[in-house]
């Protein structure tokens, strides 16, 4: 989205800055702020195999989700009858998600409903924006199908500046090992393309603007503390990325197997957020494709950090290549040429990877 220069300066003077939480690791965080995430699969449990035609308290809440990510195309008194904009909407979501298309809020869904994800919206004015679906059975191995999109009107960066700009909010005091993440997830994207980023000490003339903040900070989407919205970026120029400092960060992330204890807990890894983020601020909207960097949920303890094929071949369409990189030789097809609402939108922003703003108004869990 763009902003006016004048609502800018505004805008970032007007942001509430926060102390951020950031441990080395994920055993070094107390056991006092791990949180695990299967309180909140309790607070759903009762919603477990609604369909429609039935009352069931907790599904207005529902509906504000599936509103807040364009599922559900305008706010109202949302009630807790399971009507037909909610089964539609409900359809539409486990589509994008690759998950079974039942319109029922069975266990998969209300599992994948309760990750932290990004707070972008996945459906821009009625039309999804996610090339959502595997590639077609049988189809040849080395010809399958992107599932990267844009924000609306496929806004990028000037093709005159390749040279790209970052600072962090001095209130933050951050330091220069946290720093160095967000440095190697700007070399993740300026290897694939022909883009360089540069930390400056301005962070008022910078092209893109870092800060960690809690609660409402003035910008439409407030944050609502760990495991539930945990970042968001605007889309070129607007340049603004936002974290919330309520997460329980981790720097040096490590990969969390499968069914390992901690992944139930409220541990982000900073990077594999970072990495996503500013995706959306080169102008990527979300993904289908489960192992890309854009795809827009993450669950707890987990490390994605690496650019997938889909990833590649969207911000190549944006920039081009980088002449070094030799990478691989898929050949991608879209399915159709997509825009997406990936960045926030003033007052009704992305928050680029978002679960629990509605887990929080749901039942105090997290």
């Amino acid at each position: 989205m763009r902003i006016p220069l004048f609502i800018a300066i505004v805008f970032v003077l007007s942001l509430s800055p926060a102390s951020a939480h950031f441990f080395p690791n994920i055993s070094s965080i107390p056991p006092s702020l791990l949180k695990p995430n299967n309180t909140a699969w309790d607070a759903f449990h009762k919603l477990l195999g609604c369909h429609a035609g039935q009352k069931v308290d907790g599904l207005a809440k529902i509906k504000n989700y599936f509103y807040n990510f364009g599922y559900i195309p305008s706010l109202s008194n949302f009630t807790d009858d399971f009507d037909d904009a909610l089964e539609s909407a409900l359809k539409t979501y486990q589509q994008n998600f690759n998950l079974n298309t039942t319109g029922v809020l069975d266990a998969p869904t209300i599992q994948h409903l309760i990750r932290p994800r990004c707070g972008n919206a996945d459906v821009v004015n009625g039309t999804s924006t996610m090339n959502s679906g595997k590639p077609p059975a049988g189809s040849p191995s080395m010809h399958t199908v992107a599932h990267y999109s844009f924000f609306p009107g496929r806004p990028r960066w000037p093709a005159s500046k390749t040279d790209l700009t970052y600072a962090f909010l001095p209130q933050n005091g951050l330091t220069d090992n946290i720093k160095s993440v967000f440095s190697r997830a700007f070399e993740r994207w300026s290897e694939v393309t022909p883009l360089t980023f540069s930390e400056t000490a301005s962070f008022q003339s910078a092209d893109i603007k870092i800060g960690f903040f809690a609660g409402d900070h003035n910008d439409g989407e407030p944050f609502d503390g760990p495991m539930g919205t945990l970042a968001h970026a605007f889309s070129p120029p607007g340049g603004h990325f936002h974290l919330d400092g309520d997460e329980n960060w981790v720097i040096n992330g490590v990969p969390i197997d499968e069914g390992n204890f901690f992944s139930i807990l409220s541990a982000v890894d900073l990077e594999s957020v970072a990495v996503h983020e500013i995706g959306h601020l080169l102008g990527l909207g979300h993904s289908s494709v489960e192992d890309s960097i854009m795809y827009p949920s993450l669950a707890a303890g987990t490390r994605r950090v690496e650019l997938a094929n889909d990833d590649i071949q969207g911000v190549q369409v944006l920039y081009g290549s980088n002449p070094n990189f030799t990478g691989p030789n898929t050949v991608l097809t879209p399915t159709q040429e997509n825009d997406t609402n990936g960045a926030p939108i003033f007052g009704s922003l992305w928050v680029h990877v978002v679960v629990a703003f509605f887990l929080s108004s749901f039942v105090h869990l997290i």
